[in-house]
């Protein structure tokens, strides 16, 4: 590992502190090094708030040391006026005359335009330093820019026989069937927290009544998104109990509440990239889809998702409704107590 390389990767360390909190913009961490100490250190914490190179200049005790520093960076410094003013401004301001870029911004507002920036105010930039791990750091953030939609995991839970639910029983109580141990279900939850949207189909809702809320785990609530085509799911259903945004796509126009907002798709044609557009639209970038059988499949056979965690409980159910399938490529595998976590990604 080379110096540069040294200090990209605690500037990665530092950016994964803003996980589930700095959207609609990525994550950044930022260092300042003088004579081959760390002087300054700093990570963007929530959209609105200060950047990490501003937070890492701040933190710096003795300016006068930044005219001699390199301030290492995980993302291109911005070069527009968003919310606040553009780092490469303050570089250039403090005279630090070396700057080290992990990877470039895709966002069409800075796109090299910052590096471009500090180049012509003649500093010394070096540019694709684990290019790679500051591009996985952002995988959210770049899928949304270059592709046009959010970064899309595919979640379940499925028993060692393969079903994902029972078979049902006449006049059963609505409220989710666990497969998996509370150990499980709390990853879940913090996972929740860590993406923007969670979407399940009209069956789910209708036969579990989820909250699709982060109960278990501190952060923020996810936005629920409902697929509910004929305006099937009861009104008292929780997912209509507007203490969380809800995205609810249906066939037919019905009036917006407080937090809900409906939208109207033709599902005669394929929904997914409607829904996606939609999505796109409200600036969310990455989403849980949490089932059920009919939803997740749809997304499988259209080959648009990026993720797909799945566990797999101890449970034996013999019948019921069958997991979906998924050639399970790319696997990574993790023991929670009792329960498996298999981990895929769709790579292209």
């Amino acid at each position: 590992m080379n110096i540069h390389e040294k200090y990209i990767k605690r500037c990665i360390q530092l950016a994964k502190n803003g996980l589930g909190t700095t959207y609609p913009n990525p994550m950044v961490g930022s260092v300042i090094v003088y004579d081959g100490q760390i002087i300054g250190e700093g990570w963007h914490k929530k959209s609105g708030e200060p950047h990490a190179e501003v937070n890492a200049v701040r933190s710096v005790k003795d300016k006068s040391l930044l005219k001699k520093a390199t301030i290492y960076v995980s993302l291109e410094p911005c070069s527009h006026f968003g919310k606040t003013p553009p780092c490469c401004d303050l570089i250039i301001a403090n005279e630090i005359p070396n700057i080290v870029v992990g990877t470039v911004d895709p966002n069409e507002k800075v796109a090299g335009k910052g590096i471009l920036k500090l180049i012509e105010a003649g500093r010394n930039v070096t540019v694709g330093v684990l290019e790679d791990e500051c591009n996985e750091l952002n995988k959210r953030f770049f899928t949304f820019h270059q592709k046009k939609r959010p970064y899309i995991i595919l979640k379940w839970a499925e028993s060692l026989d393969g079903f994902l639910a029972p078979e049902k029983v006449k006049d059963q109580e609505r409220k989710p069937i666990w497969i998996t141990n509370q150990y499980s279900r709390q990853l879940v939850h913090k996972w929740r927290t860590e993406e923007q949207a969670i979407l399940v189909g009209t069956q789910t809702v209708v036969d579990d009544n989820p909250k699709l809320n982060a109960r278990d785990w501190s952060g923020n609530n996810p936005v629920r998104v409902i697929l509910d085509q004929n305006n099937r799911i009861s009104e008292n259903s929780f997912i209509f109990d507007e203490t969380i945004k809800t995205i609810v796509f249906s066939k037919t126009v019905k009036p917006s509440k407080e937090n809900i907002q409906f939208e109207v798709i033709d599902f005669e044609k394929n929904s997914i990239p409607q829904i996606l557009d939609v999505l796109y639209q409200d600036q969310i970038q990455s989403i849980i889809i949490e089932g059920g059988k009919q939803t997740l499949q749809s997304f499988i056979d259209e080959n648009v998702w990026d993720e797909a965690r799945i566990f797999i409980g101890n449970s034996i159910f013999e019948k019921g409704t069958k997991a979906p399938v998924i050639s399970k490529k790319n696997i990574i595998k993790t023991n929670i107590q009792t329960d498996e976590l298999i981990e895929l990604r769709n790579y292209d």
